[in-house]
């Protein structure tokens, strides 16, 4: 019964979550001044110069009806709920009509994925080693050093670290391209050297943003653990301090950042649009940045939808996974 009680709550908590963001993605678009049948036509004017006032109008009734925006605001929300949340059916893509919004983004989505699960695997996995050294063994001075290195990069926002990266390793150095260029048929070798050279510094810059954070942690619940009384009492029978650590403190003070580990999924795709944007790379959030830009709300709502449904339930599958890895969540 208790687990049933667990599962349930979890999974009402992911729809409830999905339903208020994509509730959000669909009322903030629409408080936007930009008019996007406007902009269309803009576009239209600005490659085939002016039209008629009547043929303007009819056009701009033409594209109200296609996409649905002269319906009342619930048809039009009801309809989102249906198609787009439901199907991933979001319409065709305002600004590269009339391509559906759902194939440019399935296109993008990937190499943000890409970039946020491997930077978070990176960064949990360092981060959380050098803490535990640093609260193990905290009074050691390289203890003190790590420790004084993260409290010192936590702080610092990302777009600061991106741009130094980019200046320093990019610009002065010329080790890595500044900006993301990706060419060649995909899965070449051509493709993949590319890409992974186009990727290195984003995801150098989220490894390092979420460093200071798993450091910090880390340090924290190993140096709590290590003042536990079994772990005085594994010391009273002479086991050695790295076997003490392994067995002991590691073991109680990684499952606490498992769990954190699905809740900083959300954290960590922020962080991703802001490298994407500063490093050009060809993610879903460099694809959010042009679409707000082009008021194109089919694309906004698609790229927003599919990463909240995305985000959310990786977390889901986190959250349910918990209690499999932890047997205190599980007793309890």
């Amino acid at each position: 019964m208790k687990a049933s009680r667990y599962i349930l709550i979890r999974i009402v908590m992911w729809v409830l979550t999905i339903w208020m963001g994509v509730t959000l993605i669909f009322i903030i678009p629409r408080l936007m001044p930009a008019d996007p049948i406007q902009n269309m036509i803009a576009m239209m004017e600005h490659q085939a110069g002016p039209m008629p006032a009547a043929e303007r109008e009819a056009m701009v009734a033409q594209m109200q009806r296609q996409f649905g925006l002269d319906e009342s605001l619930w048809n039009q929300y009801t309809s989102f709920l249906l198609n787009g949340v439901l199907r991933f059916d979001f319409g065709p893509s305002l600004m590269n009509f009339p391509t559906p919004a759902r194939d440019i983004i399935f296109r993008n989505l990937p190499y943000t994925f890409g970039l946020m699960i491997v930077s978070l695997i990176v960064s949990w996995t360092i981060g959380n080693i050098i803490g535990l050294l640093a609260g193990f063994r905290k009074d050691k001075l390289s203890s003190k050093i790590m420790e004084s290195i993260a409290i010192f990069i936590y702080p610092i926002p990302i777009f600061i670290i991106a741009l130094v990266f980019q200046i320093v390793l990019g610009f002065v150095l010329g080790w890595l391209p500044i900006s993301a260029v990706i060419f060649g048929e995909v899965w070449s070798a051509q493709w993949i050297s590319t890409l992974i050279r186009s990727a290195a510094l984003p995801m150098l810059t989220l490894v390092v943003l979420g460093l200071g954070w798993w450091i910090i942690s880390m340090k924290a619940l190993s140096m709590s653990t290590a003042q536990e009384d079994f772990v005085m009492f594994a010391r009273y029978r002479g086991l050695s301090e790295g076997e003490i650590g392994r067995k002991y403190v590691l073991r109680n003070t990684v499952l606490p950042q498992v769990t954190m580990l699905g809740l900083s999924m959300g954290g960590v795709f922020g962080g991703s649009v802001i490298v994407e944007n500063v490093f050009n790379f060809p993610g879903v959030g460099r694809l959010m940045l042009i679409a707000v830009g082009a008021s194109d709300f089919n694309m906004i709502m698609g790229g927003v939808t599919i990463t909240i449904i995305a985000v959310t339930t990786a977390t889901l599958i986190v959250d349910l996974l918990i209690p499999f890895i932890d047997p205190r969540v599980r007793r309890s």
